[in-house]
């Protein structure tokens, strides 16, 4: 948690810096990192599968945030090249359900499929990031950028899990599902288009 803490706020200087330039590495840094930002859809699904990693626990505290990154990039690399990809929005939608739900059944999902969960909805988010770059922004620092910011929204879905696992202790996993199934509602309302 560290090392991301100190990566973002480097990343959020050195953007800053750069900011006047208009165009460029600068810009397409910071419209990368603050895109997933800019979307309750993008940070939802993010942190959620933080959490789920988290509940899953071992290897999948890593596994499936860095799944959910690897596969983003492949779908950010497909919107950048103008390859069109069905159902967008409902796939982004369908992951807070899915990745809701998937906490909400106590995070029993085994580590294979879990992976291929976060990947799979994955390439739906990064298509939607990669459709949207500025066409002024370098395509590699506006892809570190939404990266960047994945990475951290991942970080806060894991590092919600530790609190609860500090505030509620044996109590925490059911939080966690209640937290999931509330998650589900959400995407259920964006999918539908409440939200």
């Amino acid at each position: 948690m560290r090392f991301l803490s100190v990566f973002t706020a480097t990343l959020l200087i050195a953007t800053a810096a750069e900011a006047h330039t208009g165009g460029g590495a600068a810009s397409g840094l910071s419209h990368g990192f603050f895109h997933p930002l800019g979307g309750l859809d993008h940070i939802l699904a993010m942190a959620g599968v933080g959490l789920l990693g988290f509940v899953i626990g071992g290897r999948a505290l890593w596994l499936v945030p860095v799944s959910f990154v690897a596969m983003m990039a492949v779908g950010g690399i497909v919107g950048v090249a103008g390859v069109g990809l069905p159902f967008v929005e409902a796939g982004i939608a369908l992951s807070v359900v899915v990745i809701g739900a998937a906490l909400a059944f106590g995070g029993s999902v085994p580590l294979a499929l879990a992976m291929a969960l976060a990947g799979g909805f994955a390439v739906f988010h990064g298509h939607a990031h990669g459709t949207e770059m500025p066409l002024a922004a370098s395509g590699l620092t506006y892809g570190l950028g939404f990266m960047a910011a994945t990475a951290l929204l991942h970080g806060l879905g894991i590092g919600a899990g530790f609190a609860l696992n500090a505030v509620a202790g044996a109590a925490s996993r059911r939080a966690a599902r209640v937290g999931g199934a509330l998650l589900s509602l959400s995407g259920l309302a964006l999918l539908t288009g409440v939200l």
